[in-house]
């Protein structure tokens, strides 16, 4: 039988065979739990067949030491909120808000002082959360959760979800959650498995230390440098490390990503119900 490649050109052959890509691809995408790609009409149907908790990933652009990049945060809240979803299976995901409360910007301070770190005030922060609350339940959603990847704003996703609440007190079909839950499962948890395992306070460190960047490589190895991971405490904090993040993996990662969608899952599963029973 003759080879296709003897009719058609190989340039052919090789855009029919990506436009078959791109027309599976695009086929699929009413099953995707992200917002941002389904169409009106699709998100309609969705939250019409029972789909009406709605996760809102907050991440934040900030420096991370020399070794890890600026969208960290934005990059795993999306990959973690995807992956939570999937397992509620009444979820979907809305776009991620990477602008957060980073401190003041002049004069710079804590991460601000670090070259592509963007900051916004906390009341601003809040009203997008509590505006994108109202959104979301004007929609249709029964529960809105906000998911947040970074410690410095988790009382504002808390207050915020606390002045939703009582907006929305006289009907308890709806709800907003500041699912501290979310953030806690990266701390704690993941760092007593990680000293089982041999690995000191110093080294798992604060930030952009061997928790911060493992779980980091188990979602996108781009985003880390191996070649420019370095001691703690030979950079320090002038260089935005707490940490000595020279043993991280994608393997010990795992094990916080893990953690986290398990605990969150729990948590907003025990959420929802506590709210069924008020």
């Amino acid at each position: 039988m003759p080879h296709l490649f003897e009719f058609f050109p190989k340039a052919t052959v090789c855009l029919a065979l990506t436009a078959c890509s791109m027309a599976a691809t695009a086929a699929a995408q009413p099953g995707s739990v992200f917002i941002e790609e389904l169409t009106s009409f699709e998100l309609r149907e969705k939250i019409a067949n029972g789909a009406t908790t709605v996760l809102i990933p907050i991440g934040g652009t900030e420096q991370n030491g020399p070794h890890m990049a600026l969208g960290k945060h934005n990059v795993r809240a999306k990959f973690l909120a995807a992956q939570i979803a999937q397992r509620l299976g009444n979820a979907v995901v809305a776009p991620v808000l990477a602008y957060v409360p980073e401190g003041a910007i002049s004069p710079p301070v804590a991460h601000m002082r670090f070259t592509g770190t963007m900051s916004i005030p906390e009341a601003t922060f809040e009203s997008i959360l509590e505006s994108t609350a109202r959104s979301f339940k004007q929609h249709g959603f029964h529960d809105v959760v906000f998911l947040g990847d970074h410690g410095g704003y988790q009382k504002n996703e808390t207050r915020a979800a606390e002045k939703i609440n009582k907006e929305w007190a006289a009907d308890t079909r709806y709800r907003a959650y500041g699912l501290t839950a979310y953030y806690a499962a990266a701390q704690a948890p993941f760092t007593k498995v990680l000293k089982s395992k041999g690995f000191s306070d110093a080294e798992i460190g604060l930030h952009a230390g061997l928790s911060d960047t493992s779980l980091t490589m188990a979602i996108d190895k781009s985003l880390v440098r191996p070649d420019l991971l370095a001691e703690g405490a030979k950079t320090g904090p002038a260089d935005g490390v707490y940490g000595d993040p020279r043993r991280s993996s994608a393997e010990l990662g795992q094990i916080g990503v893990q953690i986290i969608v398990e605990k969150s899952v729990q948590a907003i599963q025990e959420a929802i119900r506590q709210r069924g029973i008020r």
